[in-house]
């Protein structure tokens, strides 16, 4: 049976990950502050909870620097290597390979995300946490890295350096963060008006994922994170194809 170029690319794309440190050097360092923020800087244990609070709410602070970590050589390292044009001219739509990569790095930050499994098996251990809340908040998070991995994969396909492409991303993930956080809410709220405020927030990504840490998957959530995913990703094309063109 005929392989769909869109798992090739992946394929090829998770083999150099693994065949480098990246992914590796990812994992281990997206364990390593998942456990120190939520163990030691949240004061787990002193809270007396059984709950993964402490970690889904530390979560997005960690892929604004995390996740353009892996997204940044994306599309730069193509460029760079001057084997963009290359796989841009092979028997396979552009969106194929956007797609392929994209799934190829979404795949490595959900590794890192499910091997914290240990979490929750403490807090189960500990008490009797609602699962079903633990569960919410992993799928949100997992959209959440989705959609900042898009976000990234747009700034890597701007330019060939990583490093710029790593700043931009950060800039704009920032702003997707900040844009619903509670004292920037309170600072709109002191000059702007309700409606304005309303519509910063709808970008926010804080806004969205809390309401899926509190157990409720709304569709609404939902189809903001997969609408950030193909935005990004159909600009990522658009980007591309004008390189091509040039």
């Amino acid at each position: 049976m005929k392989t769909s170029p869109v798992i090739t690319i992946a394929k090829r794309e998770l083999g150099g990950y693994f065949a480098s440190p990246i992914a590796f050097v990812f994992i281990v360092i997206f364990l390593l502050l998942s456990g120190f923020f939520t163990f030691m800087v949240a004061g787990f244990f002193e809270n007396g909870e059984a709950t993964l609070t402490t970690f889904f709410v530390w979560l997005p602070w960690l892929y604004l620097f995390l996740v353009p970590a892996v997204g940044m050589r994306m599309w730069s390292e193509e460029r760079r290597l001057g084997t963009i044009e290359l796989l841009l001219t092979m028997p396979i739509a552009a969106w194929q390979a956007i797609l392929g990569k994209f799934l190829a790095s979404w795949a490595v930050i959900a590794l890192a995300v499910l091997l914290t499994f240990p979490f929750v098996l403490t807090v189960n251990f500990l008490g009797h946490p609602d699962n079903g809340v633990i569960f919410a908040s992993y799928l949100g998070s997992l959209l959440m890295a989705g959609a900042y991995l898009a976000i990234s994969a747009m700034t890597s396909a701007l330019t060939r350096n990583q490093v710029i492409s790593f700043i931009l991303s950060v800039v704009l993930l920032l702003f997707l963060i900040v844009a619903g956080w509670t004292p920037v809410v309170n600072l709109l709220g002191q000059w702007a008006p309700q409606w304005l405020i309303n519509i910063v927030s709808t970008f926010s990504v804080m806004t969205h994922f809390a309401s899926i840490q509190n157990g409720v998957i709304d569709s609404r959530d939902i189809l903001f994170f997969l609408s950030v995913i193909v935005f990004a990703l159909f600009t990522t094309s658009v980007i591309l194809h004008s390189h091509r063109a040039g």
